[in-house]
């Protein structure tokens, strides 16, 4: 029991004091606009879809509505699975259509090959989800960063839909994770952890780091770990603002949330060797992303097991070797570091609404860590239908 309890509170005790660190860096976040970058760099903007029917012509569409010279950048939507109407629609834009046919699809071998099929007449590669919408200078933004000598950049992920509580909540964790793992890391000097979309590379850098990949889940987990191994540290551009569709239904969030948890678990088997060997040498930043941030259950379980754990202590007080106020302190470490970390304008009715959700979602989670076997040798897709207005032009085909 004393070795159970022992190893628990350890455990806890490297959550709480991880994400509080971590969350008071994010309120010491200042975002430094660089200087106007008068050379205006050419850039890819990615886009696979994959049967994404609904939405990509409106995004493909709204990609170009960029305050960025229109020859120094081209939207390259990856077609995969799409149906001919959609197909269609697409051609008769101004953009760059790669269609790709696999026996088993994934993000990396699209944007492989959609970088085969476009050649290396770019600066910068810009990776968009198929439902995200760049603000009007994002792309701007970028070139600025770039030239302040940025070679890899986060942009900031901001919710597109909070249509009911679900959509609320997976918009308000991302939020957190914004600040946490992105804000809070680079405030500290480390390197922002990546999400998958939202974000800009040296074009070459890029293409050649993506060309020795085959992940099929969470590609941007060991994206992160081999531009580290380079001495590429990503850094988050929080003014760089890129809207994304928040999951709005349960049976979603699980696909999601069993896609994310397995690629979390299989690289840190994967990467926890070379992990403790970075940091003997000396390299924490490589040791944090692949050992410190992946050992760690997602924020919502580690929060409900804590919360748990605190009232077992309590009740059960006099057969525990440790105070009840151990765990009430660490409670409330991991409750201020989530405190810091949600915007005010989050806090409203619809919050309070939404939390009455948090347990079933929990119950979700737990049982979704005893079913992850093989979730990560298959590709997983996440559906969206929050369509926008296309205005179709003309197209370039490749």
């Amino acid at each position: 029991m004393l070795v159970l309890e022992l190893i628990l509170i350890l455990y806890f005790t490297y959550v709480s004091f991880y994400s509080f660190i971590l969350s008071v860096g994010g309120l010491l976040y200042r975002t430094n606009v660089p200087p106007v970058s008068l050379h205006k760099r050419k850039m890819a903007v990615l886009i696979p879809a994959y049967k994404e029917d609904q939405v990509i012509p409106g995004v493909a569409a709204s990609a170009l509505k960029q305050n960025y010279p229109s020859d120094r950048f081209d939207v390259v939507v990856i077609a995969d699975s799409l149906r001919p109407a959609t197909l269609q629609k697409l051609y008769a834009m101004p953009i760059k259509v790669v269609e790709v046919f696999f026996d088993k699809s994934t993000k990396v071998k699209a944007l492989n090959q959609a970088m085969a099929s476009i050649g290396d007449n770019y600066d910068c590669a810009v990776i968009l989800d198929a439902d995200n919408l760049m603000e009007p200078d994002f792309l701007s933004k970028m070139n600025d960063l770039f030239g302040a000598g940025h070679r890899a950049v986060q942009g900031k992920r901001d919710p597109k839909n909070d249509n009911n509580s679900m959509a609320l909540l997976d918009g308000l964790s991302e939020t957190i994770n914004n600040f946490i793992y992105r804000q809070g890391t680079v405030a500290l000097g480390g390197s922002a952890s990546l999400n998958g979309s939202g974000m800009a590379f040296e074009y070459a850098v890029y293409k050649r780091i993506m060309a020795a990949m085959d992940s099929i889940g969470g590609f941007d987990r060991e994206l992160e770990l081999k531009l580290l191994n380079e001495d590429i540290r990503v850094h988050f551009a929080k003014h760089a603002v890129v809207y994304d569709e928040k999951v709005a239904n349960t049976e979603v969030f699980e696909r999601q949330r069993k896609r994310w948890i397995s690629s979390q678990f299989f690289y840190l088997q994967k990467y926890f060797r070379p992990g403790l060997k970075k940091a003997l040498q000396g390299d924490f930043e490589f040791f944090n992303s692949a050992v410190l941030r992946n050992i760690q259950l997602p924020r919502l379980l580690n929060l409900g097991l804590l919360t748990m754990f605190t009232l077992v202590a309590f009740a059960l007080a006099r057969y525990t070797y440790f105070s009840p106020f151990v765990w009430l302190g660490l409670f409330t470490l991991n409750a201020m570091a989530i405190v810091f970390a949600i915007p005010r304008k989050f806090y409203s009715f619809r919050l309070v609404k939404s939390v009455l959700l948090v347990p079933t979602i929990f119950f979700k989670m737990f049982i979704l860590l005893f079913k992850l076997k093989g979730a990560n040798k298959t590709f997983i897709h996440t559906p969206h239908g929050h369509a926008i207005e296309t205005h179709p032009s003309n197209i370039e085909k490749v």
